[in-house]
Order: structure tokens, then C-alpha cells, then sequence
């Protein structure tokens, strides 16, 4: 056959077809299988994203309590306002109009919105976390493209209150400091959705069903944290930061010495957590506003909140001064190195291989037994109780209280300390170390070791987080104390509380003393490098009660510059307000010696009515004296009123007249000592009480009155009682 012929072209052409034909069928059948099976479960996903709008609905975190229940940090219900742009345009709305109605509800500026809906994208946010009014204005606009979000908000009740120990969350609900941050695994829960249809304008259907998803409420924290006992320590530690002009930051820490339960802390300056991105520093607020660099501006705001954020009692170290001396005592009594009459002799400085150091007393302090230097903060004698330790001895012990090793606190970014490598621990270092120099150590490690010695030797693991609980109340998980270790015996203990609180009562921590409440406790003052400098650290550490420890309390003052840097008398008088108010909260009963029943307090009896014979016997049986005013039979008036607390042997003036009182000017008493404060104000016939801790109703030339209530030149009614706080000077 012709292969030319028609016919077999025909054929051919047929063949060829039937074979492309049935070709591409095969390529056909081979993309669909590969679209159903290898694509399938990726298309239907892209498909449904197509056809359906899926709306996250943010969970409500945990709540955070104190112990007590009282709520420290909670979420509420707000919304977030976003949009769809491609809806908008394609629908051929105006986008001025809808951005300048948007302006008014929202308080956003008109063109950052119209910036927004002129995107070519499917979803914006206009504004997070609006309240329930806003939302509800938004919705009345009724307009296309713009969407309302359930969303949550968190909420701080106490604003400043714990900022350094709550943290605070991001816009997106996320833990960024503190609990909130070290526990949002826990607090966030689980969010839940919501999925509508939508259009090839990707828009709703009209008539929509939706789906929702419900979110799930996070686990609720309960902390050690005892919200009335953290606002004693605020309260204080912030008036000791401004009146003391701190330069470098305050701390404070309380303690409960049988547990490790952190009761409180406290760093100033604080911040706002309902506004944790605003610095509390105007100062610096105002010079990062001056860059004009953005992203040199950018850095600098970030290391400023960042430093704003830092909790110095965790994360900062310090060289502790004096306040170690209770370690070092430690380590030689469990060793049986001292006893309470072992002799030292201080000169005023002691030698150690090249280097001359000196005590705080440069007159020096003479013969000594062991009880007289640790209540007079001998340096010298420190030295040699540091000598007769030893170097192996001394870091054994420094060990075995915690110093090496963080203590494994819930807080982030906890420090461990630095101290010596033992090749470079000489003889200098171990005389400086023995008295809390030349080393490093966290405010959190110093309270854990102290309390160790407080409770009978135990170290205990500090806590901060009590229980986690669901919102029903029933616990999913607790903390139980731990004891890490055995670090002195109960004898030493016991004999160190003793000293301890010889050193309040009789020594250089007089300005902590709370009458009736038994308060042990050590100074700590440390120059800070370069040596010389002038600059330093003041603290005070502090137990009650002595015979029977509940909680302890440590103040740190980093840089004062307002005159005075000694511990003892700028962070004691602290740690006495502090410990003071605690025990009363706590209803600890007041042990009084029988020194302290005689110098107790009057209270003014009500002698109105009476004559003055009858008033005179009510008053002496308080022992008060009394001034009679006028030539009536019966007492009109007195001055002070009835229940005032007066000291022993004040005088109450009688009014025996209805004429007006006598009236007096407050005298300056400020830089006297107590008996010529009470002479002073006797002679214009006015009273005086003593207040705040530190009043040990020490008559010696050393204790001084710093402030008094009325100031002077104030005219007042004879008899009137003038507050007046003392300081003792002879601290370090």
C-alpha cells in the first residue's frame, strides 16, 4: 500500500490523536490523584481558609492572689477593632468617611486609620483592647469591613503594687515579667475561635452560622506574698529611697523564717503595671525623648525599661558589709573557735600583712569579750575571729549557707554571687571577707542564710509561689518548704539569737528597736569600688522574735546621698517601722523586760468633773503629774485630752476655769539628746512621746532627737504632746 495514500494518512492522523488523547487522559487521571491524595488534605485546608473567616478569642489568664485570696492581678473582657481593606475596596466604600467616623469612637488619629484600610490585605488591627462602650459604638456604625474581637485585658487592682514580683503581659496577653512571665504556661490557657463563612468579596454571608470554639480560663496563682505585709514594706522602703535621695535603688525583702515563704518584696524605684512601658523616671523619659536617631532612641528606651524592670533583691549583687558578721560569728561558735567571754582587744585598726584596716570606731573599743564585739561591729575583732576560722573553714561554711549557688527562687534572672578563687584568698581577703567585704552576694541569699540562723539552723529553699488552684478553688498543685541543709546546730542558733538581739537592745542596731517585740538584728554599711569613692551601700537585716523567730526583714539602700550612708542609722530605723507594723498585723503578744514596763507609756485618764484632789490621785495612779490653771472648784478642761500616751512623769494641765486655754510656742529640740529634749519641753509645759522604732529611751548624749511633731514655732495649748523621733549615732 502506498504510504501516501490518503487512507493511510488517515489512519496515522487517527493514531497519533488517539494517542495524544489518550495521553493526556493518563496526565489528567495522574494530577487528580496527585490533588485528592498527595495535595488533598493541603487544598481542602486552603479551601476552607477561602470560604470561612477563623477568629481567634483570646482565654482570660489565670488570676494571681496573695496569700490571703486578695487578688493581685486579673483579665477582663475588652475587644479589639480590625478590619478587612480588600472587603472595603472592593466593595467601593469610602475610606475617608469610614476613617474619620472611626477617628471619633476610637480616639486614633484619622490618618493612621485611612493608612491602615488603604493596605491590600485582608485583615488590620485598628485598636486593641477597647472597653465595652467603645465596642458598642463601633457596632452602631454598622459598618463595612470593620470587625469587633473578643479579646482580654489584664488588669492590676494595685497598679504599682508587687511590680517587681507580679511582672506584667504584652498586647498579646503574653507573660513578659515576674509570675506573669515565669508562669504563663500555666496563667495563658488555651484560646478559643470563632468561624464564620464569607464570600468571594470576602466578606460575611448574609444569614452566617458560627461556630465557637470556647476558650479555657488559665490556672489562678497563689503566692506567699501577704498583700498587707508588702505594703508595710513599700510604704517604708519608698520613704527611705526619697528622703534618703537613694541614687542606685532600694530593696526589701521580708521573710518567713520557719517556711522560706517570701512574705514581701519590694524594689524601688517601681513601676505602674497597668502601664509597664511608660518610664517612672521623668528625667530620663524627657532625655530619650531629645534622640533624634530612631533607632538609637529605640535602644536607649529599651535599656531603660530593662533597668526599670530589674528586681535588685534577686538579681543584683552586693558586698553585704557588717551584716555578714552574724556568718562569721556563726562559723567560729559552731566550731567551738570562740565562746561568749572570749577576750579581743580593739585599737582602732588592725594590720593584716601589708594592709591596715580600720573599725568604724577609729577611738577603737578597747578590751572586749566576744558579746561586746558582735554587739559593737568590731571589725578588728572580726578579723581575728575570721583568723581563727581559716580559710577552709570559712569557705566551708560560706558554702554550706547558699553563697556559691543561686537558691533556685521562682523569679528569673536570679544571681549567684561572686567570691574568691581559693588560690587568690589570702590573708587580707579572709580579714576582709570576715567582716562582709571584698566578696558579692544577693539580697535573697543573705535574708535565706540569716533566717537559717534564726529558725534553728535550717537552710530553707525561699518560695514564692504558694499553690496553683483552678477556679473553683481546688489546688492542682502546692509548695511544700524545703530544707536544703543543716547548716549550724540549734545551741548555735539559739546563742546567736541571743547576741543578736543584745546587739537591738544594747549595740550599734538601737535605731531598729521596737519596744516589747524583741528584735534581733545586725547593721551592714559597705563602700562600694573604687574604694574611696564615697559612695556606699547601708543596710539592716533583722529577725522578731528573738526567743521565738516568726519573720525576718532585710533593707538595702544602694548610694544615699542625702548626708548619711551607715546602716545602722538610715536602713534600721526601717526595718524597725517595717517589723513593727508586722508584728502587730500578725498579733504577736508583746514581751516587755521590766526596764520597758517603767518607761511604758501613760494613758491620759479623764478627770473633767472631778476636783482637784480626786484628779490629782487619778493622774498619780498613771503616774502623771499635773498644773493647775484657773481657781474653779472642779476642772473645766485638760490638756492633753483623755488617751493620749504620754511618757512617765509628764504633766497634764487642769483647767479649773472656762477662760481659754494657755497657750505655748514649740521650742527647736532637733539634735538633742532624749533627757534634754524632755527638760526643754517640760520648761514650756509641753509633753513628749516618743515615737517610731529606735525609741530605746537611752538617755546617753548619743541618742538624738531627728524629728519632732508640732515643728518648731508652732503655737499650741500648754500640755500639748510633741511627738518626737530619736536616733542613736554610735552605728555603723
Amino acid at each position: 500500500m502506498n504510504i501516501n495514500s490518503p487512507k493511510r494518512k488517515m489512519r496515522i492522523r487517527i493514531l497519533v490523536s488517539f494517542i495524544t488523547f489518550t495521553a493526556l487522559l493518563a496526565l489528567l487521571g495522574v494530577r487528580l490523584v496527585f490533588l485528592q491524595i498527595v495535595d488533598g488534605d493541603t487544598l481542602s485546608r486552603e479551601a476552607l481558609q477561602q470560604q470561612t473567616r477563623d477568629s481567634e478569642v483570646a482565654s482570660n489568664r489565670g488570676v494571681i492572689y496573695d496569700r490571703n485570696l486578695k487578688k493581685l492581678a486579673q483579665s477582663a473582657a475588652v475587644e479589639t477593632v480590625t478590619a478587612n481593606p480588600n472587603e472595603i475596596q472592593k466593595a467601593k466604600k469610602d475610606i475617608n468617611e469610614i476613617s474619620l467616623r472611626l477617628s471619633d469612637v476610637l480616639g486614633v488619629e484619622k490618618e493612621t486609620i485611612s493608612e491602615q484600610l488603604s493596605k491590600k490585605v485582608n485583615h488590620v488591627v485598628l485598636k486593641r483592647k477597647v472597653d465595652s462602650d467603645t465596642a458598642a459604638k463601633v457596632r452602631e456604625l454598622n459598618l463595612t469591613g470593620i470587625y469587633l474581637q473578643e479579646d482580654a485585658k489584664r488588669v492590676y487592682p494595685f497598679g504599682k503594687f508587687a511590680s517587681h514580683v507580679i511582672g506584667f503581659t504584652g498586647f498579646d496577653n503574653q507573660g513578659l515579667g515576674g509570675i506573669e512571665m515565669v508562669y504563663d504556661n500555666q496563667l495563658k490557657g488555651v484560646p478559643g475561635r470563632v468561624i464564620s463563612l464569607k464570600n468571594a468579596l470576602d466578606s460575611d454571608m448574609p444569614f452566617k452560622e458560627e461556630k465557637h470554639i470556647d476558650p479555657e480560663n488559665g490556672t489562678n496563682v497563689v503566692l506567699t506574698i501577704d498583700e498587707t505585709i508588702q505594703h508595710f514594706v513599700e510604704k517604708h522602703l519608698e520613704n527611705a529611697y526619697y528622703n534618703e535621695k537613694v541614687q542606685k535603688g532600694a530593696a526589701g525583702i521580708v521573710m518567713d523564717v520557719k517556711t522560706g515563704g517570701i512574705l514581701a518584696m519590694a524594689t524601688m524605684p517601681d513601676y505602674d503595671l497597668n502601664a509597664p512601658f511608660e518610664l517612672i523616671d521623668e528625667t530620663e523619659a524627657n532625655r530619650i525623648k531629645q534622640i533624634a536617631n530612631q533607632e538609637e532612641k529605640i535602644s536607649e528606651q529599651n535599656k531603660a525599661l530593662q533597668k526599670m524592670w530589674r528586681n535588685k533583691a534577686v538579681v543584683d549583687t552586693y558586698e553585704p558589709g557588717s551584716c555578714f558578721k552574724i556568718i562569721t560569728a556563726c562559723m567560729a561558735l559552731e566550731e567551738g573557735l570562740v565562746n561568749m567571754n572570749t577576750p579581743f582587744f580593739c585599737s582602732g585598726a588592725k594590720v593584716v600583712g601589708p594592709t591596715k584596716i580600720r573599725c568604724a570606731n577609729v577611738n577603737g573599743h578597747g578590751a572586749q569579750t566576744f558579746v561586746e564585739a558582735v554587739k559593737n561591729s568590731c571589725n578588728p575583732a572580726f578579723i581575728e575571729i575570721g583568723q581563727k576560722v581559716g580559710h577552709d573553714l570559712f569557705y566551708k561554711y560560706y558554702k554550706a549557707f547558699g553563697f556559691t549557688e543561686t537558691t533556685g527562687f521562682d523569679l528569673p534572672g536570679e544571681a549567684s554571687g561572686i567570691f574568691h578563687a581559693m588560690e587568690n584568698f589570702n590573708e587580707v581577703e579572709l580579714a576582709t571577707s570576715a567582716f562582709g567585704q571584698s566578696f558579692q552576694i544577693t539580697p535573697l541569699q543573705l535574708i535565706s542564710a540569716v533566717s537559717s540562723v534564726a529558725n534553728g539552723g535550717k537552710l530553707m529553699k525561699p518560695y514564692l509561689v504558694q499553690e496553683l488552684i483552678d477556679d473553683d478553688g481546688n489546688i492542682i498543685k502546692s509548695t511544700e518548704p524545703t530544707v536544703v541543709r543543716q547548716v549550724i546546730s540549734k545551741q548555735t542558733s539559739d546563742t546567736m539569737c541571743s547576741l543578736l538581739e543584745n546587739v537591738v537592745a544594747n549595740g550599734t542596731g538601737q535605731n531598729a528597736y521596737i519596744k516589747g517585740y524583741r528584735l534581733a538584728g545586725k547593721t551592714g554599711t559597705s563602700e562600694k569600688r573604687p574604694r574611696g569613692n564615697g559612695k556606699y551601700i547601708a543596710s539592716f537585716i533583722g529577725f522578731a522574735p528573738a526567743n521565738d523567730p516568726k519573720v525576718c526583714c532585710l533593707i538595702l539602700l544602694d548610694e544615699p546621698s542625702n548626708g548619711e550612708y551607715y546602716g545602722g542609722r538610715i536602713a534600721a530605723p526601717v526595718v524597725g517601722k517595717i517589723m513593727e507594723d508586722i508584728m502587730r498585723y500578725l498579733n504577736v503578744e508583746q514581751q516587755f523586760t521590766e526596764e520597758e514596763k517603767e518607761s511604758m507609756d501613760s494613758f491620759v485618764p479623764d478627770v473633767k468633773g472631778l476636783n482637784v484632789q480626786n484628779a490629782a490621785k487619778r493622774l498619780a495612779a498613771e503616774s502623771l503629774k499635773y498644773k493647775v490653771i484657773g481657781s474653779g472648784d472642779t476642772v473645766k478642761d485638760q490638756m492633753p485630752k483623755v488617751g493620749a500616751n504620754l511618757t512617765a512623769n509628764s504633766v497634764v494641765i487642769l483647767y479649773m476655769d472656762d477662760g481659754a486655754a494657755q497657750e505655748v510656742t514649740v521650742p527647736n529640740v532637733y539634735g538633742m539628746p532624749l533627757s534634754d529634749v524632755q527638760a526643754t519641753l517640760g520648761a514650756h509645759t509641753l509633753n513628749m512621746s516618743i515615737v517610731s522604732a529606735g525609741a530605746t529611751g537611752s538617755t546617753s548624749a548619743r541618742t538624738i532627737a531627728i524629728v519632732q511633731d508640732p515643728a518648731p514655732g508652732t503655737v499650741v495649748p500648754a500640755g500639748t504632746v510633741v511627738r518626737v523621733e530619736f536616733r542613736f549615732l554610735d552605728v555603723d
